[in-house]
């Protein structure tokens, strides 16, 4: 399991759009937004997608103006150890 969190900068007017550009995006949705411009976005991982690409995806909407990893959560090598 993968877990990943983004902070995003935007215009406050577009902020609807940003969300419905996140709502298609594997294992994407909009945690907090604050109304001011900022937004928390949660990813997480999924059997027939890479998180990697998520995050790439939410990189790639135009009105975002930066996209910054907030946290990142992965139990794999907890998986390793138990093996």
């Amino acid at each position: 399991m993968k877990i990943v969190s983004l902070v995003l900068k935007l215009m406050p007017e577009d902020a609807s759009a940003v969300k419905s550009a996140i709502e298609p995006i594997p294992g994407a949705s909009v945690a907090i937004d604050s109304g001011d411009g900022r937004m928390v976005v949660l990813l997480e991982d999924g059997s027939d997608y890479a998180i990697s690409d998520s995050i790439l995806k939410v990189h790639h909407i135009p009105q975002a103006m930066s996209v910054t990893l907030s946290y990142e959560y992965s139990d794999e090598a907890l998986t390793l150890e138990e093996n």
